[in-house]
């Protein structure tokens, strides 16, 4: 796997704040991405804590959700079949 889950959790939260709840779906998510393989079919590249941080970068400023879902549209709008990877509902935890 090259996501590791705790070190991208961590870094999502020193990156772009937000809640832990926040951080930990985003993971979830990024791990679903990563074992799709769909991510590396399309853009030809693997999916690492290092490209999901430089991504959510791009993104409009807000805590990690809020990045992930503007990615997840970017990629359904430029390869479509991303829409399952977006975020509707995390528990808000502190």
């Amino acid at each position: 796997m090259f996501i590791d889950p705790g070190k991208l959790e961590i870094r999502l939260r020193d990156e772009f704040g937000g809640t832990m709840g926040q951080s930990r779906v985003v993971v979830r998510q990024a791990v679903d991405l990563a074992d799709s393989g769909q991510y590396q079919a399309d853009v030809g590249a693997t999916l690492t804590n290092d490209v999901v941080i430089e991504e959510l970068s791009d993104a409009p400023d807000g805590p990690p959700t809020d990045r992930w879902n503007w990615w997840i549209g970017s990629l359904e709008i430029a390869f479509g079949g991303y829409g399952q990877f977006g975020i509707r509902r995390y528990q808000n935890q502190e």
